[in-house]
């Protein structure tokens, strides 16, 4: 029994010790309070299991007087807790402390002792206006610190003292309107600076050159328009960058071209026009490349993206204008596996431009306006390696026999071979209205196969090709048309003109300068028919100053034996003749010439001609005939007489031979009376007497008479 009794007394006592340590943890745990054992990833991301005291939104104005002696992980966000003046430093193991979306104004206002495990500090989302010198030396462990959207906009020289430990420090969305250099002296293990949505005017050179650690910097939204060509100088081991919804009108390749080691560049949500050679220069380990909703991004010329050995992913989706990608845009890709290109304005994607790409295993062209013509006949082939995202989402816009279809659904045999070009109405604006002195960047791409040739054309009339020079423009090889120093002189109508064998098509923006716009006069229009034809009509027409690109429609008039079939064609503006043709003989057409104006409504004018009928063509005919018969007759007639003096004159030769030898033998007969054969016919031609009979008397002699 007294053996059972110890036994007793001993599993009672071990059943109270185990109790004990629980019911002193209840205790100490704050009212309210969740007090557990919660998974917990260090800055470093190492997994543990911490102590936690979760007090989140409990509507706190107080720290809790006491807290759990080995709690690691304290959480009080969203409370209204204005000020800690209880020091913590009881709490030896406690390495993270969370006091966002609380009411603290000052970093001095936290008094959180020394705790020298204190790995990550969060007091974002607070009121905090600035960080005076050694705001934070007395947590000299301290790895990440979150003081993001905040009101901070001063930021002491020495803020930072005592971090050199931090590894991420989050200072974006605040006041800040310049970035020190002098704050990072202090940080050099930063690997991760979050510092956007601040209204920074600029980044000074080398304002990151102490950060050689740094491997991500993100920059968004801060209105930036322009890096300096030395601003991120330093960062030598920099893997990513985001400028994500800034103002950059063209890449800042100038300061990319320190990251040597850049992987992951994010340029979303800025207003680039152009993604242009050279963009991307010595950047060989770039492996991901964001430029997805860009307003105004119109094209990817060639060679843009050019010897990019480890790239693998680019996106480029959900850009309103993106209507051209040149078929050697992308060029020595060798590890490209994912091309992202749905939501643009592509009315095609050339065939060369993925066969360039060895390596490529999909491609996302889904809710693009596509052409179904001879440039994207290749999709419908069934011939490629290439996986298309979504195929049911990719579909026909054009031409009108196929809207709706989807492109896989389009036989290639019913796709021509050649096709027109087309400029994307997307790419060029109507009207622009800018500032004296600025300049001005028009963009036109076209797709066509044959690839087109662009041309544009000035408000004067004067075409401008390619690489052209001058002082007022500039034709870039792929289309766009710069405009210098824009005055007065420069406003008026600017048309794109993109033609290949098949055809042209062009369009039109109006540059107005400071409100002006040369205006055009009124009833100016005039038409004219310079020749008909049975089967083409020959009109030119002369229109105002400043005229958009005419239309011109031609159809059969009521009432004549064919049936009215309406035509209509649309010529560039500097261009004042057009020939009809296939037009049917003896038959009544209406001409009309439409010139639209910006200013003014459009001038319209139509002449009424008739082709000339099948008998008026064939007496035409037959008189050309005619006279192609008399000139070869007398042709012929000349060629006869030239022939008969000229035999003539050799018998002539051959007569007088043989009279030579007559004259020879007269004297051995005097007797005989002799006429030549050329007085014969000489007699003979005064008259039809009877030919005269000459005879000869012949005596024999022997040669040596002679």
């Amino acid at each position: 029994m007294k053996e059972v009794s110890l036994v007793d007394c001993l599993l009672v006592g071990l059943t109270v010790a185990a109790f004990v340590p629980a019911s002193v943890a209840r205790v100490d745990c704050p009212k309210s309070c969740v007090c557990e054992t919660r998974p917990w990833f260090s800055p470093s991301s190492v997994y543990m299991e911490a102590p936690t005291v979760d007090c989140n939104d409990l509507g706190l104005f107080a720290l809790p007087e006491k807290l759990p002696a080995d709690t690691q992980v304290v959480l009080l966000q969203t409370n209204n807790i204005g000020k800690i003046d209880q020091p913590l430093e009881y709490l030896a193991n406690v390495t993270e402390i969370d006091l966002s979306q609380n009411n603290l104004t000052s970093v001095a206002d936290v008094d959180l002792g020394r705790l020298s495990q204190l790995l990550s500090l969060h007091l974002e989302e607070n009121w905090i206006r600035l960080l005076p010198d050694d705001a934070l030396s007395h947590l000299p462990s301290l790895q990440e610190l979150y003081l993001n959207h905040n009101l901070i906009s001063s930021i002491s020289p020495a803020a930072f003292r005592g971090l050199r430990g931090l590894l991420r420090l989050h200072l974006n969305s605040n006041q800040l309107q310049t970035i020190s250099y002098e704050w990072f002296e202090y940080t050099p293990s930063l690997e991760i600076l979050m510092i956007g949505e601040n209204p920074v005017i600029t980044i000074p050179d080398l304002t990151f050159r102490s950060l050689r650690n740094l491997r991500s910097l993100v920059l968004t939204r801060m209105n930036l328009s322009q890096l300096l060509d030395d601003a991120l100088s330093g960062l030598d081991n920099l893997e990513s960058i985001s400028f994500y919804d800034n103002t950059f009108p063209e890449v800042p390749h100038g300061a990319l071209r320190h990251l040597k080691n850049l992987k992951f560049l994010d340029l979303n949500k800025n207003p680039i026009g152009r993604i242009q050679r050279g963009d991307f220069l010595d950047m060989p380990h770039l492996k991901e490349l964001g430029i997805n909703s860009m307003p105004e991004l119109v094209s990817i010329d060639s060679f843009a993206l050019d010897n990019l050995p480890e790239l693998t992913k680019i996106e480029a989706t959900n850009n309103p204008k993106l209507s051209y990608i040149h078929p050697t845009a992308f060029h020595k890709l060798p590890r490209l596996e994912t091309l992202m290109l749905n939501g643009n304005a592509l009315s095609a994607l050339h065939r060369v431009t993925v066969e360039s790409l060895p390596n490529l295993r999909e491609v996302s062209m889904h809710s693009n306006p596509i052409r179904c013509d001879c440039v994207v006949r290749w999709m419908s082939m069934n011939r490629t390696r290439v996986r298309f995202m979504e195929p049911d989402s990719l579909f026909c816009v054009e031409p009108p026999e196929y809207e709706g279809q989807r492109v896989r659904q389009v036989h290639f045999r019913e796709m021509m071979e050649i096709c027109l070009p087309l400029i994307s109405p997307e790419s060029l604006p109507a009207h622009l209205s800018v500032a004296n002195g600025s300049a001005v960047s028009l963009h036109c791409r076209a797709f066509a196969e044959p690839e087109p040739e662009i041309y544009w054309i000035t408000p004067t009339g004067t075409r401008v090709l390619p690489n052209t020079v001058s002082e007022k423009y500039y034709m870039h090889p792929e289309g766009t048309f710069d405009i210098y120093d824009i005055t007065e002189n420069e406003a008026g109508l600017y048309t794109c003109v993109a033609h290949n064998l098949i055809g042209a098509d062009l369009k039109s923006v109006s540059v107005e300068v400071n409100g002006y716009f040369p205006q055009t006069a009124n009833n100016s229009l005039n038409v004219n028919i310079s020749s008909v034809e049975a089967n083409s009509v020959l009109v030119s027409w002369k229109a105002a100053h400043g005229s958009l690109a005419p239309n011109i429609k031609w159809f059969t008039v009521s009432g004549s034996k064919n049936p009215t079939v309406a035509f209509t064609a649309r010529v560039p503006s500097d261009v004042k003749v057009y020939n009809l043709t296939h037009l049917s003989p003896a038959t009544k057409y209406k001409v009309c010439v439409d010139v639209p104006n910006v200013r003014h409504k459009q001038s319209s004018k139509c002449v009424n001609v008739t082709t000339k009928g099948v008998e008026v063509a064939a007496m035409t005919r037959e008189r050309w005939d005619a006279a192609v018969i008399a000139v070869f007759g007398v042709l012929l007639t000349a060629v006869s007489v030239a022939c008969l003096l000229i035999y003539v004159s050799l018998r002539n030769q051959q007569l007088c031979g043989d009279l030579r030898k007559c004259q020879s033998v007269t004297p051995l007969a005097p007797q005989a009376t002799l006429h030549s054969p050329f007085t014969r016919l000489w007699v003979a031609g005064k008259g039809m007497p009877a030919a005269e009979e000459v005879r000869a008397t012949v005596v024999n002699v022997s040669d040596n008479a002679f």
